[in-house]
């Protein structure tokens, strides 16, 4: 069965509430959903996925240290053997929201495909922002079922 890594960080809860919505929506496709800390995911769940899920919040224009660390991690041990695969990739923020620019540039260094433009949301999601992070994850799911 076909398998999405789904990694983020959370300092306030946000980023995580997005995160379990996106899993929802991955789910609801029939994909396996491995959903992991930054702090916890590791090059095996990198290299035994399908597709991937980045979220961060945004600290002061840059994704989460946990995040960077997670990337630092992977990003030579894998390189090359994950290349054109899904992501997608969604952002909690405070008004800024500009750390999608990060973690596209990690998407791009490790040579992955853009399925969509990211999800952003500032401050507390919402229930509309809860139905958009599932549709999210619907399209990852549809992209990698077509694969």
């Amino acid at each position: 069965m076909a398998k999405v890594l789904l990694v983020y960080h959370t300092q306030t809860g946000n980023t995580e509430k997005l995160a379990l919505a996106v899993k929802e929506g991955i789910g609801s496709c029939g994909i396996d959903v491995i959903l992991k800390k930054a702090s916890e995911a590791n090059l095996e769940d990198l290299l035994s996925s399908d597709g991937y899920c980045f979220g961060t919040p945004d600290y002061f224009s840059y994704m989460a240290g946990a995040l960077k660390d997670f990337f630092d991690r992977t990003c030579y041990p894998s390189e090359g053997k994950i290349t054109n695969r899904p992501y997608l990739c969604f952002v909690s923020h405070g008004g800024g929201g500009k750390a999608v620019g990060s973690l596209e540039k990690m998407a791009k260094r490790f040579k992955l495909k853009k399925i969509t433009e990211p999800l952003l949301v500032e401050g507390k999601p919402k229930k509309e922002d809860l139905q958009k992070a599932k549709e999210l994850g619907k399209k990852l799911a549809k992209a990698i079922m077509k694969r």
